[in-house]
C-alpha cells in the first residue's frame, strides 16, 4: 500500500545578509542552536554530519513558562530528540532533509521533508523553505506556527548581527 503524498507548504524570506552567513546558520551546530526551534524552545545539536545520507540529532526543549505549561497540558514531553537525514546538500544553494516524526502520541512515526533553497540577490539572500504538511490539519497548523516562529527568530538574529550584503 503506497502512502498518499502530503501537500507541500512554502514560506519565503529575503535576508539582508551574505549567502555564507545564511548558509552557516542552516548548516553548523552553532548556527542551528542560535535560532532553530519555535520561540519558547531551545535546541541542542548532539551530532551533525552534513552530507547526503548524513544526519543530525538534536534535542528541542521547552524553556519558556507558557510553553512548558502548554506542553504539559497537551500531554507532550518537555524535551524531544529529533533525527534528521540529509538527502540533498548543495553548498550555498540547497539543503533538503527528512525528519522522522516520532513524537506525536498515538500516531505511527512517519517521514517529513524540509527543503531550503537559497539564492543570492542584489539585496541579500532569497530563501524558499518548503515543508510537508503533517498527518492532520491541527498538527500542520502547529508545525506552520512553529516554522513562522523560527523564521522570526532567524530574522531577529540577522538584524542583531547587522549582517552585511
Amino acid at each position: 500500500m503506497s502512502e498518499t503524498p502530503r501537500r507541500r507548504i512554502t514560506l519565503e524570506r529575503v535576508f539582508r545578509a551574505g549567502l555564507d552567513d545564511v548558509w552557516a546558520l542552516w548548516t553548523t551546530a552553532d548556527g542551528i542552536e542560535s535560532w532553530w526551534g519555535p520561540e519558547g524552545f531551545s535546541v541542542t545539536v548532539r551530532s551533525l554530519d552534513l552530507r547526503p545520507g548524513g544526519g543530525m540529532r538534536y534535542v528541542m526543549t521547552a524553556t519558556a513558562p507558557e510553553t512548558i505549561a502548554f506542553m504539559e497540558k497537551a500531554g507532550l514531553p518537555l524535551a524531544t530528540e529529533a533525527r534528521v537525514t540529509f538527502t540533498d546538500v548543495q553548498k550555498m544553494r540547497r539543503l533538503t532533509h527528512v525528519t522522522l516524526v516520532d513524537f506525536v502520541p498515538g500516531v505511527a512515526p512517519y517521514p517529513n521533508t524540509t527543503d531550503v533553497k537559497l539564492t543570492e540577490t542584489t539585496g541579500g539572500v532569497h530563501m524558499v523553505l518548503t515543508i510537508d504538511a503533517m498527518h492532520d490539519e491541527a498538527w500542520t497548523g502547529r508545525a506552520l506556527q512553529g516554522r513562522e516562529s523560527e523564521l522570526r527568530k532567524l530574522d531577529a538574529l540577522m538584524a542583531a548581527r547587522g549582517a552585511k550584503v
